[in-house]
């Protein structure tokens, strides 16, 4: 089932009224117009068009995969969601922009993933922070959304859970022998 207008967000499959803003060849991000509604734009559109977008109602900003996200460090609040682009499966920049945007600038908003988004990512790309994924649109979203919960338990700290594994887990003492 394809979901070019669905998106998973905090564990459900919703509508997306969002529309994520890419450059058209020969477009700069000064010149770009920028339609109404809720739009999702690059992040070198709003660095260039910062004056004129800050009236914007309903705005997000988006990362592609080479940028980084202190370059927002100042500027997150007007943003209702911020966007993390994944060019391809096996470009995993995205998972640093994500955790640093949550855990070190503290970014509490919607934070999406977008681009070559597939099920295998989505257990991982929650633990960096992201509640958001527009899966990528030959994908099944449904079958995406079990992604979430591949599996129980988590070994290492991360975003989503500050201590491992063998501080969680009861153990019995052992009695020793003298």
């Amino acid at each position: 089932m394809p979901n070019s207008t669905h998106i998973i967000k905090d564990k459900v499959v919703i509508s997306d009224d969002w529309t994520v803003l890419r450059l058209n060849e020969g477009e700069t991000p000064e010149g770009v117009a920028i339609p109404e509604g809720k739009i999702i734009v690059p992040l070198k559109v709003w660095q260039a068009q910062r004056a004129t977008l800050q009236g914007h109602q309903e705005l997000g900003v988006w990362f592609a995969s080479d940028e980084r996200p202190e370059a927002l460090k100042d500027d997150l609040a007007p943003f209702k969601v911020v966007a993390v682009d994944f060019p391809k499966f096996a470009d995993g920049r995205g998972y640093s922009i994500a955790y640093n945007l949550r855990a070190r600038l503290g970014y509490t908003g919607e934070l999406r993933a977008i681009g070559d988004v597939l099920r295998d990512q989505l257990f991982y790309m929650q633990r960096v922070g992201f509640n958001a994924f527009a899966v990528r649109a030959d994908k099944d979203i449904h079958d995406a959304l079990k992604g979430l919960t591949d599996f129980s338990e988590k070994y290492q700290t991360s975003w989503d859970e500050k201590n491992p594994l063998f501080r969680r887990a009861k153990r019995e003492t052992v009695a020793t022998r003298d």
